[in-house]
């Protein structure tokens, strides 16, 4: 899916919601638990409940590599399903990859040949040579961290050289000599507030991935405040906000219920903006 299809996409829609796929085995409605694959089951109820809100799917793979082999198989039959019944949806892997040059290739190859994914998070630590790999796939992306929503972004992602750039300036700027807005977006923390101006300012163009919404209690208003641009710009994750809204046989309904509140603030945003 390009840049101009995933808008598309915001605009029908009237939302630029991801739900994040962040399926714990301990965690979902005991109801399922008989299931001959309860993740599945689990994922493919919240996916028919919230598709018709969002334009992106976010499984974290942590989630899913827990449960060894089974869980890998859930998460593949997760994707298959969301190819098979909505393929308009952006699906993203959030594995935050990212290793020497050849390494990072196989990454891809499981990724972007192996499973059909539109997009993979990328740490960029290591630099060029670990991320350009997943840059050789026509039509898939890479979304690199940026400026994260953790405490722990404060340790490395906002010290400063002495000319006053921050790492996570640095990142954005040099990142964008190995690709365009087309093909590379950023994660940024809905927590960061404010701080999307100063990332607006580096990257004016390109899609931010913002988690943080909801239970971390980042701001969808300010978020679209300083990080929305002419193209939307912003795709912005909840995922224990929606799919644990409820732990009983009525959760799927409450998930499609918190989706569809989201996705009704998302396109009072959008009409603010005059993006439709």
């Amino acid at each position: 899916m390009d840049k101009k299809e995933l808008f598309e996409n915001i605009k029908r829609k009237g939302s630029f919601l991801c739900v994040g796929l962040d399926t714990d085995i301990k965690k979902i409605p005991a109801c399922l638990l008989n299931e001959e694959d309860p993740i599945f089951a689990f994922n493919k109820a919240i996916i028919d409940a919230t598709a018709d809100y969002c334009v992106a799917y976010k499984p974290n793979l942590a989630f899913y590599e827990s449960m060894g082999v089974k869980g890998w198989i859930s998460f593949e039959k997760t994707v298959a399903y969301l190819r098979d019944k909505y393929p308009d949806q952006f699906i993203i892997a959030d594995a935050k990859r990212g290793d020497i040059g050849n390494t990072s290739a196989m990454y891809a190859r499981t990724f972007f040949e192996e499973i059909d994914l539109d997009a993979v998070t990328v740490a960029p630590y290591m630099g060029e040579d670990s991320v350009t790999p997943f840059l050789n796939y026509k039509g898939k992306w890479v979304i690199l961290l940026a400026l994260t929503s953790n405490k722990g972004s404060h340790d490395f992602q906002l010290t400063a050289d002495p000319s006053g750039e921050r790492l996570f300036e640095k990142v954005l700027r040099t990142s964008q000599q190995w690709a365009d807005s087309e093909q590379m977006m950023y994660v940024v923390g809905a927590t960061q507030g404010a701080m999307f101006a100063d990332i607006r300012k580096v990257a004016p163009d390109h899609f931010l991935l913002v988690p943080g919404v909801g239970a971390q209690g980042g701001s969808l208003e300010e978020v679209c405040k300083y990080g929305m641009n002419s193209q939307c710009g912003l795709l912005v994750n909840s995922s224990r906000g929606i799919i644990y809204a409820d732990n009983t046989e009525n959760f799927a309904v409450r998930a499609g219920q918190e989706a569809k509140a989201l996705q009704e603030q998302m396109t009072e945003q959008l009409k603010a903006a005059g993006l439709i």
